[in-house]
């Protein structure tokens, strides 16, 4: 009979090492509610990298875009194509799972966080096979305006 430890360490060596999923999260991560355009192919691949992070996801189709950002107060350089919402906190573009739960884990007096634009690498435009993925800055507004938060290259911290 194998110990639940065995059966971990071989399960982390059929994923070469990778977390394995939610299960294995000491606190559930909470609901993020993303709104976007029903015509957005990206907004979908961000919400897909959200659930295998752990995170449980409600999507909302909104047309009108520009009016949920303006009543979020989402500052227009800050911009993308998807606004969601998770506790207390604005989170404007492809932002990656790991800010969000760093954000949650710091809870600075901040309205929210961005990645403005849609960079290549980014959690949902990671791009054909072969694409270079770009640096990208997270950038927390209101409060601490322009702060850059975390910086990644592709979908990886720096």
């Amino acid at each position: 009979m194998h110990s639940r430890r065995t059966v971990l360490i071989a399960a982390l060596n059929l994923t070469g090492g990778a977390l394995i999923g939610p299960a294995f999260a000491q606190t559930a991560l909470p609901n993020i509610t993303i709104r976007k355009d029903p015509w957005c192919g990206c907004c979908s691949g961000w919400a897909r990298h959200l659930e295998m992070a752990g995170f449980t996801i409600e999507i909302e189709e909104i047309e009108e875009m520009e009016a949920v950002k303006d009543t979020l107060m989402v500052p227009d350089a800050l911009r993308s194509c998807h606004t969601a919402t998770v506790d207390d906190y604005v989170i404007e573009g492809h932002v990656p799972a790991e800010a969000i739960v760093a954000l949650l884990e710091q809870r600075p007096p901040i309205t929210g966080l961005a990645v403005p634009g849609m960079p290549m690498g980014s959690p949902g435009m990671e791009g054909p096979p072969g694409s270079s993925p770009e640096t990208f800055d997270v950038v927390a507004f209101g409060g601490q305006s322009g702060a850059v938060f975390m910086r990644f290259a592709g979908q990886t911290r720096l």
